[in-house]
């Protein structure tokens, strides 16, 4: 149970904008022999929940953007959201891109995307994702 707990956490974390490479952690525990669709379950989980913070963080602390240590300027902060508005909401099923995924969650949640939305369309490609990982993992 720790080896599925310890991906969550870092699936978590890798959905954030720390460093934490899951692929590796998920990549090790399926060819040590752990169930891989328990694997996919927690990588997936962890990632799009880490994701969630991203979304929390773009849409309630938006009001503190004025301040020095707040992460993104007012000018990379209006070209996001002018191509956000053009791409769309299906542009959430990028959001596992390891350029550019992260600020896309923290984005959505600066345009207040609905969370449903939010959740099923992150979750979507998060999955895929690992699920293509496992299938070429699986198939060596």
């Amino acid at each position: 149970m720790e080896a599925y707990l310890g991906l969550f956490f870092i699936s978590f974390l890798a959905a954030s904008f720390l460093p934490a490479y899951s692929e590796v952690f998920f990549t090790g525990l399926v060819v040590g022999g752990y169930d891989p669709l328990a694997l996919w379950c927690w990588a997936t989980a962890g990632n799009t929940l880490g994701s969630v913070i991203n979304w929390l963080i773009g849409r309630y602390l938006l009001h503190f953007q004025d301040r020095k240590w707040f992460p993104v300027k007012q000018h990379n902060l209006s070209k996001a959201q002018s191509w956000f508005q053009r791409v769309g909401v299906w542009s959430l099923l990028l959001a596992w891109a390891p350029i550019g995924g992260d600020a896309l969650t923290f984005i959505a949640g600066v345009m207040r995307v609905r969370f449903m939305p939010f959740i099923i369309l992150v979750g979507m490609g998060k999955g895929l994702r690992y699920g293509i990982l496992l299938l070429l993992l699986l198939n060596i």
